[in-house]
């Protein structure tokens, strides 16, 4: 009896959260530790089973860096690397379309299906979901122009088709999107999963932006969680070095989609068992939230 009277005081203080977010979108990218580990994997899936049945609708942007590289160490394809971005060639894209638009994306459909959800997979490439442009890098040189980097099939997003999303999500369907894009010209791209999640975040005007890393979040300098951060203080943690590394695309993703509508981003630590939920149901939250305003 003890036992049961405390879950259900846990759902009804979970109560007034599902009524904010009941009916709203939320895209989450789903990636690091949280993809490999055969518990997390679990939980992950009924966790965005749990959500769609309490009417929130899930849209789960994957990433797939780690079996990308894999494939192509078997096939023996050299693999380069340029300020943390995978240069993609001909040969190299092929293997990442056959990757994320296949395994990946199908092994993540079928776990959210075996745990009583209805997901579909998609890619970028689908219905001109994630029109890209080929991405340039610019790298700042001591006393010299900047290096101009070309990482081949590298792809930016500058538009998103969200008709097929909605269509999707109104049929009661959960939308698996492996982050592939396509050009002007129908030219398949690698698409970074947080840019992919960021701009269909955007473009939904999604109620939240939720990337899973294999961190507790944005740290201080001293290495403790912040737990909440404004437009201008994330600005101000980049500008001051509190930010640094691969945090920075993250937060400025973040950044990006709140100019855009999103309500608040979030970055959170994958590698804990039912992440989402606990950063949605509890006051508290337990990584990083980025808001327009305080």
């Amino acid at each position: 009896m003890e036992k049961g009277a405390r879950i259900a005081r846990m759902l009804m203080e979970s109560l007034p959260f599902i009524r904010q977010f009941h009916g709203q979108t939320l895209v989450i990218k789903y990636g690091g530790h949280a993809m490999k580990d055969e518990v997390l994997k679990s939980a992950f899936a009924r966790s965005m089973v749990m959500l769609k049945y309490i009417g929130i609708n899930p849209v789960v942007v994957h990433g797939g860096g780690p079996q990308i590289g894999q494939l192509l160490q078997k096939l023996c394809i050299p693999t380069t690397f340029r300020e943390g971005l995978r240069v993609t060639d001909r040969a190299t894209m092929d293997v990442v379309e056959m990757v994320l638009g296949g395994k990946v994306n199908k092994e993540i459909v079928s776990l959210l299906n075996l745990h009583g959800g209805k997901a579909v997979g998609l890619s970028g490439m689908d219905g001109w979901l994630l029109k890209v442009r080929r991405m340039e890098l610019a790298v700042d040189r001591e006393n010299a122009p900047p290096e101009i980097i070309d990482l081949g099939h590298v792809g930016e997003p500058v538009a998103v088709e969200t008709a097929l999303i909605r269509s999707v999500e109104r049929d009661g369907f959960i939308p698996v999107i492996a982050p592939l894009g396509v050009d002007e010209e129908g030219k398949s791209y690698n698409v970074n999963a947080d840019s992919a999640a960021g701009a269909i975040a955007s473009a939904m005007k999604a109620k939240r932006l939720i990337l899973l890393t294999d961190v507790p979040g944005i740290l201080d300098k001293s290495g403790q969680l912040i737990s909440s951060l404004t437009l201008s203080q994330a600005a101000l943690a980049i500008a001051d070095g509190t930010v640094s590394g691969g945090m920075i695309p993250k937060v400025k993703c973040c950044m990006e989609a709140l100019d855009a509508g999103v309500e608040k981003a979030h970055i959170i630590d994958g590698r804990l068992e039912n992440a989402v939920l606990l950063e949605l149901f509890t006051t508290g939250g337990i990584g990083t939230e980025i808001v327009r305003t305080k």
